[in-house]
């Protein structure tokens, strides 16, 4: 079974097609993650990598021999590395001689061949690495794009690049002849998938928007390509069953997600029986059985299976009992408020013995094609434990509630989004859920670009902000960006910050900055290459010169941070500036510990 690898945490096993008793999976050891083998017969699982940056990227050949995983640094520049799976300890250059660069896709064909897709700032070069060894570099595809999936023979090759470019999906040959192009726009979408396991004909899965709806479509050489019947009102992923004539579809909808299998010989959706909550990744396994990673609101990410078959952990997998003891302290509702645009999703949660206005933090998700979702957070009990609510807002741009809701930027970049938090904080305000003059918001990535640009742009709403790895100034941060995320800003913005300069500049927390009257704690990665640090370091200086109360955290990781500890010094910092300038916040004992003591009976 041709397979492109994904990587959530925790992470599914990667199981191998030829040998279903063999996975890989990525774990928690230490407080970081690593890579990790498991033998389904034995019972057992062995950790594979030991880096002290963190594991998150790997795979295993169809075979179950050979084990790939990425060495990268902070700034996501590496190689891929293979090691026989009984040998973990013992690992060589995957690419011998090629020079490090960002990872870009992986896929094997049925004998074991894989196609690397490896990435710079002008593109994209492909290689093939054959079973034995040997390395040829196939074509470059200029400017941002990824591999998506090499079909079981090894013949047929995907790139794919933004969903609703007129090159949204390319087909290639083994040698990188395009074959088809499929092109997208921005009122119909292409997703490629991955290709059908099994013999015969190459078969491609996609996913395709249309009238403000998602369905399954199918691609073959001969046929070309063919929609099938079924459509979701939101967002959708699909893989394929082992068989080739299944394709496992996992919906988010609302804050939480649906399994179905579709049988596209037979022409039946059924549904997968899975639990109330959030599915993060899903695969039908060679034995036909379906696997998960599902949390809710009380309950940490977890590997499930719908055959009930036991899964790996790797040691210290997930928070211990102190974290996961909190949730009973918890009360939390979902709510609906009326919105520029319409009904506005939102989940809230406030101390259980509590009640009455609440001082409130606003947890706004990144993105911006994220969602909040019905999924234990840590932060949310560590926040609840201080005495406030936490609302977490589906605004306009979250996935989950329709094509239409997703790709609403009326207002502008992120001012969009602004009105959909200020409408929610209102709707609270009014009902006297929340404080009005208590009100703070915490964001990381683009979550932490929309705090910075609502306390300038709405400062009589806000009395503290948080902002982790944000985004200062959309122009700079373009310039200094990677090409993935170039390609996200010309999307958002229809156009380069040269061709709509004035657009970026609205969107830009920097212009806004003589307006912020809210004390801001903000932390920047050293080699973030996605939200790049210097743009923002200007901003605090710039806020530091008006004499508006900022803190400035300077961190040694990338964009995201896989060691555990780093986000325990993070938190301990970000809690003790609430502590010093938010009054929602206790002020006795230390922040962490009032956060994560028991209350006593």
């Amino acid at each position: 079974m041709a397979r492109n690898f994904r990587v959530y945490y925790p992470a599914l096993p990667l199981v191998a097609e030829h040998a279903p008793h063999r996975a890989v999976f990525v774990g928690d050891a230490d407080g970081r993650c690593q890579v990790f083998v498991w033998d389904r017969e034995v019972g057992s699982a062995r950790q594979v990598t030991d880096r002290a940056a963190g594991t998150v990227r790997a795979a295993i050949d169809p075979g179950g021999t050979t084990v790939w995983w990425f060495d990268d640094d902070l700034t996501g520049v590496g190689s891929w590395r293979v090691c026989d799976i009984d040998h973990p300890e013992h690992s060589t250059e995957a690419l011998p001689g090629l020079a490090p660069a960002r990872h870009a896709g992986l896929a094997m064909a049925a004998d074991g061949t894989a196609v690397i897709g490896l990435s710079d700032t002008g593109g994209m070069t492909l290689f093939r690495r054959t079973a034995t060894g040997r390395v040829d570099r196939i074509c470059r595809v200029p400017g941002y794009a990824h591999l998506v999936d090499v079909d079981p023979a090894g013949q047929l090759l995907v790139v794919g690049t933004d969903a609703a470019s007129p090159t949204a999906v390319t087909v290639l040959t083994g040698d990188g002849t395009p074959v088809a192009v499929l092109p997208g726009s921005a009122a119909g979408r292409v997703w490629p998938l991955g290709f059908a396991p099994g013999t015969g004909p190459a078969r491609l899965l996609l996913v395709v928007e249309e009238n403000g709806e998602y369905a399954l479509a199918t691609w073959t050489r001969a046929g070309g390509l063919a929609r099938h019947e079924w459509r979701f009102d939101t967002e959708i992923t699909a893989g394929w069953y082992p068989d080739g004539t299944r394709v496992l579809v996992r919906q988010d909808r609302h804050a939480g997600s649906h399994l179905y299998c579709v049988d596209l010989s037979a022409g039946t959706r059924t549904e997968v029986p899975t639990p109330a909550g959030s599915i993060l990744d899903a695969a039908a396994w060679p034995d036909g059985d379906v696997a998960y990673v599902w949390t809710d609101s009380t309950t940490p990410p977890q590997i499930r299976s719908v055959a009930g078959v036991e899964l790996p952990t790797a040691p210290d997998d997930g928070p211990g009992d102190e974290a996961v003891s909190l949730t009973q302290y918890c009360r939390r509702t979902q709510i609906w408020v009326p919105g520029p645009a319409g009904p506005i999703h939102a989940l809230v949660a406030a101390p259980a013995d509590r009640t009455g206005p609440l001082p409130a933090v606003f947890l706004v998700h990144g993105g911006p094609f994220q969602h909040a979702r019905d999924a234990y957070d840590p932060l949310v009990e560590v926040l609840v434990r201080t005495g406030c609510a936490v609302v977490r807002v589906n605004y306009r741009g979250s996935s989950g509630y329709g094509a239409a809701w997703r790709n609403d930027f009326r207002a502008g970049v992120g001012l969009t989004q602004l009105e959909d938090l200020a409408a929610v904080r209102s709707h609270l305000c009014e009902r006297g859920v929340i404080v009005e003059h208590r009100v703070a918001l915490w964001g990381s990535s683009w979550g932490g670009y929309l705090t910075l640009l609502a306390l300038g742009v709405q400062p009589d709403l806000w009395r503290l902000g948080v902002a982790i790895n944000p985004v200062a100034d959309y122009a700079a941060a373009f310039a200094a960006a990677t090409p993935a995320i170039r390609a996200l800003d010309t999307m958002l913005f229809d156009g380069t910050p040269q061709e709509v300069p004035q657009r970026y500049a609205n969107s830009s927390p920097t212009s806004y900055v003589d307006r912020v009257r809210a004390p801001v704690f903000i932390a920047v990665a050293t080699d973030d290459v996605r939200c790049p640090p210097a743009p923002v370091e200007r901003y605090a200086e710039a806020l530091s010169h008006r004499r508006v109360p900022v803190k400035l955290l300077r961190t040694r990781a990338g964009h995201e941070d896989f060691d555990a500890r780093g986000h325990v010094s993070l938190m301990q910092a970000v809690l003790l500036f609430m502590q010093r300038h938010f009054d929602g916040v206790r002020d006795e004992g230390t922040p962490v510990a009032l956060a994560m003591a028991r209350p006593t009976d």
